[in-house]
């Protein structure tokens, strides 16, 4: 027999009944309260229930769950996990989980964290087979005002769903997502996004059901239903057959773009691109195609930006001449467009176009407005080409490169807006591999020359993660020649990022060029850093030497580098020195044996007993290293 009782009594406040179902046979002791963690909670106490203490964490999650704090309300959602694991799989099903359903009207921000929890509690529950019982909390937080905590409850549902085994899904899952479709509209926007996963994994006898009733949320009277069901439509086409496809799911998106709801025909155009995937080409050309030429028209900027950011996926169902004769026209103007969202979204996808259509089409058609928007007096359209405008240097071939669009490319270098330098960068190897090492010598180091020391520091960084395939094309005497000195300045920047990449780069240099050319031009000039005022630049030399440690001769690491390491181990600054022992730390596994004992360990020896506690850490940890090195020897 099972009996309620006060599970927490609160000294010097109103006493609250927190009921909790237990069994007679407990006997009632108390002692004081305890959080989660096991620490004491001051001015409590807490019925232990005999000698079963593991219903002590359950009567705690009740107590902070119900807590007037919605601070501690949170935190105790967020230990949810700890609680499951302590009450293990059984009790967990069949107390903490209907607890929590019954618990479901709380603060937004709780109920979130519910919803993400819960979606982590297949495991904790008893498995696969026991997945259902996490079902109907969920449905219930699927049904809730906030937009952000029904959403969360969908992935978790989803989630949910996919650890199911067929017949449970089946069984459980399909009824619970037809219940949300039959509710308030909040939880039937919830399950348009469950269709797709749960069509996907169901028995072909059991998907007409699952069609019809997402066709009804196409029609629904809510806007917002709607809305969700147009958003979902797209992913749901790619798990359907293709006969439903066509003749049922096919209509209904046609329906969805003539909707009287603007917000409703925005979204719809969202499915053309993954409707023109799988639908036949003649469904695409006949009724796909025509949406979206409507809609590219269309008055509103956004819808227009939705059709730029649709096209070039239809485009490539098409082929090349259907683009051409019947999409490459409203592409353009979309490259023109009044709204600068609508041009940017253009931009952004000009080369996944061009490389549907031939080379002169891309000259006479798509070129003059390209020379346009790199003029363009909106910054992120601007960025939006720079992202992709090199890519259409293997389209048009290396005369047209030279002539239309070398001016773009050193005109987005230069521009004033670091985005927009920024991806042209990015994309500097597609231009090199078309127009040839001289031509890049010529026009575009100069620019890049002056990159490397852009007021932007993300700039400078990007420039240096170029510098070796820039190498590589240029040879070993031309880089030494136009870049090598940068390289050296670099490690003398203001930013540690950028220091940090320095190093790394001359590594990378070193590794292209060989280790001779390394100890000939970069090894003395950093050497020479070695004695710097800044001791954050003494440091970066130790940084660098590490780097090169490995693909250096060793005569040049024990002679040329070694020797300024053992002078840094002696440097004023604390930082230096435990930054030095480190660095011999690594560098006794790469000389001989005899160095390690006569070189680095009198000089770690010296640095473990540093006034510095930092310093005789690190120190005492590399001389342990060496021992362990000697050692396995």
């Amino acid at each position: 027999a099972n009996t309620q009782v006060d599970v927490v009594e609160r000294q010097g406040h109103r006493t609250r009944s927190l009921p909790l179902q237990i069994p007679l046979s407990y006997v009632p002791v108390t002692r004081p309260a305890q959080n989660l963690l096991g620490r004491a909670v001051p001015g409590h106490r807490i019925m232990t229930l005999g000698s079963d203490d593991s219903l002590y964490p359950i009567a705690v999650l009740i107590d902070e769950l119900r807590n007037e704090d919605p601070a501690l309300r949170l935190n105790s959602v967020r230990r949810l996990r700890t609680i499951a694991l302590a009450l293990g799989e059984e009790r967990t099903r069949r107390e903490l989980i209907p607890f929590l359903n019954e618990n479901s009207d709380d603060e937004d921000e709780i109920l979130l964290a519910m919803a993400a929890e819960l979606g982590g509690f297949v495991s904790l529950v008893g498995g696969p087979e026991h997945a259902q019982v996490l079902l109907l909390p969920l449905e219930t937080l699927a049904t809730v005002d906030e937009t952000v905590v029904r959403d969360r409850a969908a992935e978790s549902l989803i989630a949910v769903a996919s650890a199911m085994p067929v017949p449970a899904l089946v069984e459980f899952f399909v009824p619970a997502l037809q219940r949300l479709a039959g509710k308030e509209w909040t939880a039937r926007v919830s399950a348009t996004r469950l269709f797709t996963p749960t069509y996907a994994r169901c028995p072909p006898e059991h998907r007409p059901d699952l069609l019809r009733a997402f066709l009804a949320l196409t029609k629904d009277e809510t806007p917002m239903v709607r809305r969700a069901a147009a958003q979902a439509l797209g992913d749901f086409a790619q798990v359907v057959e293709p006969e439903p496809l066509s003749a049922e799911l096919l209509p209904a998106f046609l329906q969805l773009t003539r909707d009287d709801q603007d917000s409703v025909r925005l979204i719809a155009v969202e499915a053309c691109g993954p409707l023109a995937k799988v639908l036949p080409r003649e469904a695409v050309y006949e009724h796909v195609l025509p949406v979206l030429q409507h809609f590219a028209l269309d008055k509103s900027w956004r819808v227009r930006y939705n059709v730029a950011q649709q096209l070039p996926a239809l485009a490539e169902v098409l082929g090349g001449e259907a683009t051409r004769a019947e999409l490459l026209p409203a592409f353009v103007r979309l490259l023109r467009d009044g709204e600068a969202e609508a041009r940017a979204a253009a931009a952004a996808r000009v080369a996944t176009v061009a490389r549907l259509l031939p080379a002169q089409e891309v000259l006479d058609q798509l070129l003059p407005p390209v020379k346009e928007l790199a003029g363009d007096g909106n910054q992120y359209v601007r960025a939006a080409l720079a992202s992709v405008v090199l890519e259409l240097a293997p389209v048009v071939g290396k005369a047209a490169t030279i002539e239309h669009l070398l001016p773009v490319f050193l005109s987005l270098l230069k521009d004033e807006w670091a985005e927009a330098r920024l991806n042209i960068i990015g994309k500097l190897d597609q231009v090199n591999q078309v127009i040839g090492v001289d031509l890049l010598a010529q026009s575009l180091l100069p620019a890049i020359k002056e990159l490397a020391e852009d007021r932007n520091w993300r700039v400078r960084l990007a420039i240096i993660s170029h510098i070796p395939l820039l190498a590589g094309q240029l040879g070993a005497d031309f880089f030494e020649q136009k870049l090598g000195q940068q390289c050296m300045r670099w490690l003398q920047d203001t930013v540690f990022s950028v220091r940090e990449a320095a190093t790394n780069n001359l590594r990378s240099l070193a590794q292209e060029f060989g280790a001779d050319w390394a100890r000939e031009h970069v090894v003395p000039q950093v050497l020479a850093l070695a004695g710097h005022q800044n001791y954050l630049y003494r440091i970066t030399v130790l940084a660098a030497v590490s780097s090169l440690a490995a693909v250096v001769p060793r005569d040049t690491l024990c002679n040329a580098m070694l020797p300024t390491v053992v002078e840094r181990a002696k440097d004023r600054v604390p930082n230096v020195r435990f930054n030095a022992a480190q660095l011999l730390e690594r560098l006794a596994g790469l000389v001989d044996p005899p160095v390690v004992d006569q070189v680095i360990k009198p000089v770690l020896a010296e640095l473990a007993a540093d006034r510095d506690a930092d310093v005789r850490f690190f120190a005492t940890h590399a001389l342990a290293a060496c021992d362990d090195l000697a050692a396995m020897a």
